[in-house]
């Protein structure tokens, strides 16, 4: 599909698409800091209301700046809601909250108090924050979900992304922002896999009015295939003018197959997570980044010795400086080093697969 729109103007600089936003969930992305982002070409970040909320709590950001003083990344930040941590918690253990008409009341194990989420208070908090895209507090959903909690999810979608909005457009007022200052603010489109819900939730939010829109709900079925036809569709039901995110997509394979389709920004704990574990990500010759992408198992025991980068076209640090036999030895005796280098290089893959991406290759 073709799209035209190639870059978002935000307050904190000019977001270049397609773009992978490394999910720094509690302000920071593990094992790397600011710099390190930079480093690779990471371009923004997104952090997550659910959890800041909590911990550091919202006056200690308040206290330290806001999440760009804080976390010291001058670039754009996209901030999450938090429904779909919301839902996760709720749903794992319902004894932990439940969600009304009014919003989601929760109480993590541990916590001391109940925290209420309500789409007018978590476009507070996002503002508050200085958040670079708002995104609305939606109702998430599983694919497996029954017709009728897919329908309920869609009706309260659209309830509260008419709440977010008018909250958004009283704040903007109230603070009397230039245009080049205001934040933008993006609406999600839930409906599971039923098309006839997904264009309800679509066209309604159209009608309401949204700076951009994210695919909702959990993007992979049961068998964690990638539920191409649903994301596919979901994009045809967005006008190309409008950026399109597809929240949660992170796997290679996936992003590259949801660009194909005019998505333009991705974001998941995956690559991060992935380099974590040991699971770095290469092209499978070693060159540049396509869909013939292969996993490097660091700790394999084939990789004692090998005295070759993990990538001979990757330009990171990890790459440039250092062996697949040295981070195998990081790896094997634990040294938090490991960790860093392996995910400044799985976000430069990424990187370098977005460049690829907006070349149309």
């Amino acid at each position: 599909m073709e799209h035209h729109l190639r870059a978002l103007r935000l307050p904190h600089g000019e977001l270049q698409l397609p773009a992978f936003l490394p999910d720094a969930t509690h302000g920071v992305v593990r094992s790397v800091d600011s710099a390190d982002l930079e480093s690779v070409g990471t371009q923004a970040v997104v952090m997550n209301t659910f959890h800041l909320m909590q911990r550091p709590g919202s006056s200690t950001v308040q206290a330290l700046g806001g999440l760009h003083r804080m976390s010291g990344w001058p670039w754009p930040i996209m901030t999450d809601s938090g429904g779909f941590q919301a839902y996760s918690l709720i749903r794992q253990n319902p004894r932990q909250g439940k969600l009304t008409s009014q919003g989601i009341v929760f109480q993590p194990e541990g916590a001391g108090r109940k925290f209420q989420m309500t789409p007018e208070k978590t476009v507070q908090l996002q503002v508050a924050y200085g958040s670079d895209i708002v995104v609305c507090l939606d109702d998430c959903t599983h694919p497996d979900d029954s017709l009728e909690a897919q329908q309920e999810s869609v009706r309260r979608t659209i309830a509260w992304a008419k709440r977010c909005r008018r909250e958004f457009d009283r704040l903007m007022l109230e603070k009397r922002l230039q245009p080049d200052r205001r934040p933008l603010l993006f609406g999600v489109v839930q409906g599971g896999r039923s098309r006839e819900l997904r264009r309800q939730c679509a066209e309604a939010l159209l009608e309401i009015g949204f700076d951009g829109y994210g695919y909702g709900g959990w993007p992979l079925d049961s068998e964690g295939s990638l539920l191409g036809d649903m994301l596919a569709y979901t994009r045809e039901l967005i006008p190309a003018q409008f950026p399109l995110h597809a929240l949660g997509v992170g796997h290679p394979n996936s992003v590259i197959e949801c660009a194909r389709m005019g998505y333009q920004m991705f974001d998941s704990a995956l690559p991060t997570r992935d380099a974590r574990r040991g699971r770095l990500y290469r092209s499978a010759e070693g060159g540049e980044p396509d869909q013939a992408f292969a996993f490097l198992y660091i700790e394999d025991d084939k990789h004692i010795k090998t005295d070759q980068p993990i990538d001979t076209a990757c330009d990171c640090l990890c790459c440039r400086r250092y062996s697949i036999g040295f981070l195998h030895h990081l790896f094997r005796v634990k040294d938090s080093a490991c960790l860093r280098l392996a995910t400044l290089h799985n976000l430069r893959f990424m990187n370098r697969l977005m460049a690829r991406l907006s070349r149309g290759q």
